[in-house]
């Protein structure tokens, strides 16, 4: 597991910033093709889904505002919006809609 997605999996904000400013890749894919927000996405939902607790967004909020591709696919065609509707984090659906309505839909090439 590469140190950025070590932070995700730890929700830890402030070592995954430090790795952003340090010039980490913010769409580095991990073995399965998962990027730091399909991660994020996915960690956060099963995380309230497993504790009961409530949703949260911060992870996925931070990577969207360093630049994180929200229209990419993992290895199974998979986007972090899937993985969202999937396991009921309706808090990533609403930003993910969101942060699409404000920028549009991606660009051949993005």
């Amino acid at each position: 597991m590469t140190p950025t997605h070590h932070a995700v999996e730890m929700e830890d904000l402030t070592r995954l910033r430090q790795l952003l400013d340090a010039g980490a890749a913010v769409e580095d894919p991990n073995e399965q093709g998962m990027t730091l927000l399909h991660h994020a996405v996915d960690l956060e939902g099963d995380g309230a889904l497993q504790s009961g607790g409530p949703l949260h967004v911060d992870v996925t909020a931070l990577l969207l505002a360093r630049g994180a591709n929200p229209y990419a696919a993992d290895r199974e065609g998979r986007t972090p919006l899937d993985y969202a509707l999937a396991n009921g984090h309706w808090l990533a659906v609403e930003l993910l809609a969101a942060w699409s309505r404000d920028r549009g839909p991606a660009s051949p090439g993005d």
